[in-house]
């Protein structure tokens, strides 16, 4: 079976399946409006349906990411000094001799080099990193992403607009107001992944350990980097965008620094009654010219709870599965990003994020991922601490709504 063929055969048992679970809760629906309660049969099924289209939403969407990764036969040739210096560094790696990597990164990577015992890595290797980084993490698609050299970012901010007026021809022009600026600043923090290889694979010429340590850093930093970008403090580590302070009121009216909410008014659920009104409120707190390039933001499990939801008017499910290639799943005509890292439901959760991310959340990486290798501490085993710096934080807090589980 072709690689097209296999994510055309997902894509159809998607839609199937999503078909099979619309005929199941509407039959749970119209139990519940005429016998008050739907049958445990009826209730059991929708929920495996349901568990089954999140299966196969993710199973389509890694199947199109792993078509899209490029193949090792097609990496782009390297430059003399970059062929120097993967060498020099699979060197370092199997047998610790570094004598080459210091003059190697002064003389290629002048503005990233390291004095102080770690060694930069080879630039197919960290590719490889960022490639899986960017791959695994759902909120780095959709932010905004910078790479520094220094260890922070700072930009100035408009916190408002100018005043006009109309005038005659010879009235009188009095001075406008000058719109308010501030400045934000993203320090970078670091985060570091410590893979350990035995000696014995280190020693075995056909063990691709630049692979091998690319695929653990990225994991490792993936899972630490998707909790801070959600739920981070901010002290050592990106600020997530759940941790600030919300508050109901209206972009106009509501202090910087706080971010919008809507709320349910149930404790971790939805209302009884037009529960799909909750959603689109959500969607219309936020301004016309951020819905554009606007997602939604949730866990697995509160998707299966919206997947439930239908327009009361028009009896049209809300969410629809993503049936076309590089198509994710929708709601109410949005993107859906499911990331693991966002609060279950609750009382009082901040369960489901809407905004325009691109504006809204700001990553920042330090240029360079570095790697110090100890062969002592853990014998026979080789340790590789490896480091990368990275930062994250809200710029513009009028650009992203939370929806608020509770009264």
């Amino acid at each position: 079976m072709t690689e097209l063929s296999t994510v055309h055969a997902a894509t159809d048992e998607l839609a199937r399946t999503f078909a099979a679970f619309r005929a199941e809760n509407d039959r749970r629906l119209a139990e519940i409006e005429t016998k008050g309660r739907a049958d445990i049969l009826t209730t059991d099924k929708v929920e495996r349906l349901n568990a089954e289209v999140g299966r196969l939403t993710d199973t389509v969407a890694a199947l199109e990411t792993a078509y899209a990764r490029p193949g090792q036969a097609r990496v782009k040739a390297r430059g003399a000094a970059a062929e120097a210096h993967a060498a020099a560094f699979s060197l370092f790696l199997r047998k610790g001799i570094d004598h080459e990597l210091p003059g190697l990164e002064r003389k290629a990577m002048s503005v990233i080099s390291d004095p102080d015992g770690g060694y930069l890595v080879a630039a197919e290797m960290a590719d490889r990193i960022v490639t899986r980084l960017q791959e695994g993490s759902p909120i780095r698609p959709i932010a905004s992403v910078m790479t520094i050299t220094a260890d922070a970012v700072e930009g100035m901010l408009d916190l408002g607009e100018a005043a006009a007026g109309w005038a005659g021809e010879v009235d009188a022009r009095s001075e406008t107001t000058t719109p308010p600026v501030a400045l934000w600043r993203i320090p970078v923090h670091e985060l570091y992944a410590e893979p350990r290889v035995s000696q014995k694979l280190l020693d075995d010429a056909s063990f691709d350990v630049e692979a091998y340590l690319a695929q653990k850093v990225a994991e490792k930093m993936g899972r630490a980097e998707n909790a801070a970008f959600v739920a981070g403090t901010g002290v050592g580590q990106p600020r997530g965008f759940t941790t600030y302070a919300t508050a109901a009121t209206a972009d106009s009216a509501r202090a910087w620094g706080t971010l919008q909410h809507v709320a349910t008014g149930v404790n971790g659920g939805f209302a009884a009654s037009a529960p799909a009104d909750d959603l689109i409120e959500l969607t219309y707190a936020l301004k016309a010219g951020y819905r554009s390039g606007a997602s939604f933001v949730m866990a697995r499990a509160t998707a299966a709870e919206v997947r439930k939801l239908k327009d009361e008017t028009s009896g049209q499910y809300l969410w629809q599965p993503g049936l076309a290639a590089g198509q994710p799943a929708s709601l109410l005509g949005y993107p859906v990003v499911e990331a693991e890292d966002m609060p279950a439901l609750g009382n009082s959760s901040l369960s489901i994020a809407f905004g325009n991310f691109r504006e809204g959340y700001a990553i920042v990486d330090r240029q360079g991922i570095r790697t110090l290798r100890d062969p002592y501490t853990a014998k026979p085993q080789v340790k590789f601490y490896t480091t990368k710096r990275v930062g994250g934080d809200v710029l513009d807090f009028d650009a992203i709504k939370l929806m608020k589980f509770g009264a």
